[in-house]
């Protein structure tokens, strides 16, 4: 049986590390923006880690930070232990979560802030449902969740991510870009009432989520 792809582009290999070319764009300016979301001294939770590099690049800026890699996928989570190397004291071994698995935040600890990248549109919406779940379980006090992406806004939508979304629909009708009062409703169900979105470059936006 032909595996489903983890990724939508062609990416770069060393050994086990892997490198995104999307990632090589964004990791810059989504690491800018997490310096001042993440609190002092945090400790995050990555969802779909994919090549690594998000975290890498977070840490590289922000001394302080523990980031923990997951990815459902083996090679993925080779990818990320292989840049874990440049940074062991604050990048930790990568877990294999899938967040469609029931109670798949059982026996973590607890985390400031959980973050995932390009991930819920790639993914069943019961992905997304997982994750608003699983962080309702794991975050303490004041913690966030953070996600990037592309997401849609009914009419005001930018024509590229419906594109994008018409694209991914094609793929896997269980994909898609997700409309943001849908991802709002999941994380209120799971008790995230305050939210914000922060715009970033080529229609994409940084989605904050919290218990306020």
């Amino acid at each position: 049986m032909t595996k489903p792809p983890i990724a939508l582009e062609d990416r770069q290999q060393s050994g086990a590390r892997r490198f995104s070319p999307s990632a090589g764009r964004n990791k810059e300016v989504i690491a800018q923006q997490l310096k001042t979301i993440l609190p002092p001294e945090a400790h995050v939770l990555e969802i779909a880690s994919g090549t690594g590099e998000h975290g890498h690049a977070v840490c590289a800026s922000r001394d302080d930070i523990s980031w923990q890699y997951s990815d459902p996928d083996a090679e993925s989570r080779a990818s990320e232990d292989d840049w874990r190397l440049e940074s062991p004291m604050q990048l930790r071994p990568s877990l294999p979560l899938d967040m469609t698995a029931p109670d798949w935040w059982g026996g973590l600890p607890d985390y400031d802030a959980v973050y995932s990248a390009n991930m819920i549109h790639i993914a069943p919406l019961e992905a997304c449902e997982g994750l608003a779940l699983g962080a309702a379980h794991i975050l303490r006090e004041g913690g966030v969740v953070v996600l990037y992406g592309p997401f849609l806004d009914e009419s005001r939508s930018a024509p590229s991510n419906l594109e994008f979304d018409k694209n991914l629909k094609a793929r896997n009708p269980a994909w898609g870009v997700r409309e943001q009062a849908l991802v709002k409703h999941i994380f209120a169900k799971a008790g995230f009432n305050g939210h914000r979105l922060i715009e970033m470059p080529k229609n994409n936006h940084i989605y904050v989520f919290s218990r306020d």
